[in-house]
């Protein structure tokens, strides 16, 4: 009984409570993957790699003569393989940004913790449960303390016939940001319609102040600012 709680009880518990932390700091983020979803990452790689590892206990005929020698590497491989679909679900574009990044590695990291704790390794799956804690929790309240920029996609739409607001839009860009880059220049709705697109880095606290520059001026009848996220 004993055997059986440290060869299967200790690696579940193990995966239980190091997916249900970092799942937790997810979920107290509001992102899409969060806390039981963190946990069910963890925990199945850790039965994978238990069953894996059992492969002893397996019910399979073997041919006379024949030996078959398990390779739990090939599971640890499946299962990173496979987790990868499910951090491809968490990343979502909007216009030109990409958010869901660092949800995807934590995802990705929780799977291997999972096989490490169903390999036995407990010393170095804990170790990497802080570590990531500490690159999600605690390296977050650090970035606090310094002045946060954001990189920000700005999208501004004004009539075909104002030729002066694009150089007006501009202005009011780089009042924020000297390193405003131009990503794209469009003329749609029958040419009734310019979009233009920018890419820069501004203070957090100043994305309100940077959206009533835009808006007012002249000839603007559209615009949306798009801050990046993981």
């Amino acid at each position: 009984m004993t055997t059986l709680l440290f060869t299967y009880g200790l690696p579940l518990l193990s995966a239980l409570v190091a997916g249900a932390l970092i799942g937790l700091e997810r979920e107290w983020r509001g992102r899409a993957a969060g806390f039981r979803t963190h946990i069910l990452v963890c925990l199945s790689s850790t039965l994978l790699m238990l069953a894996s590892t059992s492969q002893g206990a397996w019910m399979f005929s073997v041919l006379p003569d024949q030996q078959v020698v398990a390779d739990p590497t090939r599971m640890a491989h499946g299962v990173l393989t496979g987790i990868g679909f499910l951090c491809a679900g968490v990343i979502f574009r909007a216009g030109f940004s990409i958010h869901g990044l660092t949800t995807a590695a934590s995802l990705w990291t929780v799977s291997a913790l999972g096989i490490l704790f169903g390999a036995g390794l407990f010393w170095l799956g804990w170790a990497g449960a802080l570590a990531t804690l500490a690159i999600l929790a605690a390296l977050k309240l650090i970035s606090r303390k310094v002045p946060e920029r954001t990189v920000v996609d700005v999208e501004v739409r004004w009539p075909g016939t104002a030729a002066d607001t694009a150089q007006a839009v501009e202005a009011a860009l780089t009042a924020g940001d000297a390193g405003l880059k131009r990503v794209r220049l469009e003329l749609i709705e029958n040419g009734q319609l310019c979009r233009q697109s920018w890419r820069l880095t501004v203070h957090s606290r100043d994305l309100a102040a940077l959206a009533g520059r835009i808006q007012s001026v002249p000839g603007v009848t559209g615009y949306d600012l798009a801050p990046r996220d993981d």
